[in-house]
């Protein structure tokens, strides 16, 4: 069955998708992520300790360490702050994936489910892939703070280049007119070239110093996917299994409404 609704109707259900995925995602990153984190700062602060003992200067009378400014936010706190940060990104990324959906059904005739699953993985891989495989996800020890504005650019420019790769592979599947098969295999292959052209004009970042343990980085970078990964993925499945759940009330609706005559 077509995917059915108002806009209005398809927002309402995106903000209700979104605000699962993100507490899910959120539960991803409190019991995967952080822990990955923590031992990232641990070694930072490891590290900045010998720098600080080194230029030690002779504390001023009344001055003790004790005086020392304490962080804005305590790592309790955003460890908790990111279920309320990624509710809320969550309801967004619900918001524009109803309108998008919205849009879509226009030009298919795939189910609402179908059309939901599909349009999470097409997100996912514009949003998530192939930024990610470009410039993965780094912990708080590495990068260059002075640096900091132009990777958050290059970062926009490689989700640009996801949004533009997805277009291309859609446009490339619904040009042809010859068999599933053959239509997927282009709507892939044109995927796959704009974002291996996009890979070689964009520049590569490699801020990570040599005696950064190797196997934190991977397990940081592993957690960072499974967490938007799962935010993407919840989203599908709620849209899906609330739009589903839309439809049979509906027909319920319908079957019971006496005919004339």
């Amino acid at each position: 069955m077509p995917l059915i609704g108002s806009l209005k109707t398809l927002l309402l259900r995106g903000l209700l998708a979104g605000l699962i995925a993100g507490l899910l995602a959120a539960t991803v990153g409190y019991f995967v992520g952080e822990p990955q984190v923590d031992a990232a700062i641990a070694i930072e602060e490891a590290a900045a300790a010998p720098a600080e003992h080194g230029h030690e200067a002779p504390e001023p009378q009344g001055h003790s360490h004790g005086d020392e400014e304490e962080p804005l936010v305590s790592r309790s706190g955003q460890k908790a702050g990111q279920f309320l940060a990624l509710g809320l990104a969550g309801m967004a990324f619900g918001a524009l994936f109803a309108a998008a959906v919205n849009v879509a059904r226009r030009f298919t005739n795939l189910s609402g489910p179908q059309l939901s699953l599909t349009s999470a993985v097409l997100g996912w891989a514009a949003i998530v892939a192939v930024p990610f495989f470009k410039y993965p996800a780094n912990p708080p020890a590495v990068g260059n703070p002075e640096t900091i504005n132009d990777r958050t650019w290059l970062w926009v420019g490689a989700v640009v280049l996801g949004l533009l790769a997805v277009s291309a592979g859609v446009a490339a599947y619904r040009a042809l007119t010859a068999s599933d098969t053959l239509r997927l295999i282009a709507g892939v292959g044109a995927f796959v070239v704009v974002t291996t052209v996009g890979y070689v004009l964009l520049p590569g970042v490699n801020e990570v110093t040599d005696d950064f343990p190797a196997t934190l980085l991977w397990n940081f970078r592993v957690a960072s996917l499974a967490e938007t990964t799962t935010l993407w993925v919840s989203l599908g499945l709620a849209f899906a299994a609330l739009t589903e759940f839309a439809s049979r009330r509906s027909t319920a609706v319908v079957d019971q409404v006496p005919t004339a005559g």
